[in-house]
């Protein structure tokens, strides 16, 4: 028995809905894959710290923005710095998901390729903590920075000798901004308001909770757009031919009506020389 599917509407151009069962177990098996693929990744806190130094090192050599100028203005205040806290604890997943149910629900063919997009980006980020560990900088008791989570809460992370469900190691690169960054360039790419550049508010939100934080260095984005910029060249955006097939399409269905008026009830009228016009007759 075959799978059914949705289209998005009726006509030869609707686009059908993959079968929901299997998105939601393939979703589901690429959380599952990504969440024991990093703590596969547990043991190596010694170059862990070297390379969180070093990273630290680097970025000042790169003139980087220190991580501690944006924490300093979060802590100015506790609700801010608690609300940094709650977003970066409870955003980050739900608006990914939400992300994904929409364009299922109203872009199929965008919905296919933004899962695409984000299971290889995903998968790539796997294969980091096993090359390159990285202590997050709230760790470095040499940046000066605090860890928000744990003096302000909510804290999504436990003692790291004792903590089961996370690689604290793996900061390296910042999913959070990779997806952030993703949810708003597939809105963009899925939408047509005027207001829907908008949507980038999102991943620069992002950027300065998770640097904010101490959760992140600045280069843990950067690596996450890039992999995100990779993964784009791979899955290109759907639909970018869509608009210059639609005129030689349209074209054939004039030719095809052989003429007539787009009810189909009457004729057409017909330039004449001199620019009067005259009615063509009806089959």
């Amino acid at each position: 028995m075959r799978a059914l599917t949705k289209p998005t509407g009726s006509g030869p151009g609707a686009v059908p809905r993959p079968p929901v069962v299997r998105e939601l177990l393939l979703v589901a098996g690429l959380f599952v894959v990504y969440k024991i693929g990093r703590r596969l990744a547990l043991g190596r806190t010694d170059a862990a710290f070297r390379n969180a130094d070093r990273m630290w090192d680097l970025e000042r050599v790169l003139h980087l923005p220190g991580e501690g100028a944006v924490q300093s203005l979060l802590l100015r205040d506790d609700t801010m710095v608690h609300l940094a806290n709650v977003y970066y604890a409870t955003v980050h997943f739900p608006a990914t998901v939400l992300f994904l149910v929409w364009l299922y629900l109203r872009r199929p063919l965008h919905y296919v390729w933004a899962r695409r997009v984000l299971a290889l980006v995903t998968a790539a980020a796997l294969v980091l903590p096993f090359t390159f560990p990285l202590a997050p900088p709230r760790m470095l008791a040499s940046t000066a920075l605090v860890d928000t989570g744990r003096l302000y809460g909510p804290s999504v992370y436990g003692p790291p000798n004792t903590d089961h469900l996370s690689n604290q190691f793996a900061a390296m690169p910042s999913l959070h901004f990779g997806w952030a960054l993703m949810v708003a360039i597939g809105l963009i790419a899925a939408t047509r308001s005027r207001w829907r550049a908008l949507w980038l508010v999102h991943p620069l939100i992002t950027l300065t909770v998770i640097v904010g934080t101490a959760n992140h260095y600045w280069l843990d984005a950067v690596a996450a757009a890039v992999m995100l910029g990779a993964a784009l060249t791979v899955v290109p955006v759907p639909g970018r031919g869509g608009a210059r097939a639609a005129g030689p399409a349209r074209s054939r269905e004039t030719a095809a009506a052989g003429g007539r008026s787009r009810t189909g009830r009457g004729p057409v009228a017909a330039p004449a020389a001199g620019g009067r016009t005259f009615e063509a007759a009806a089959p």
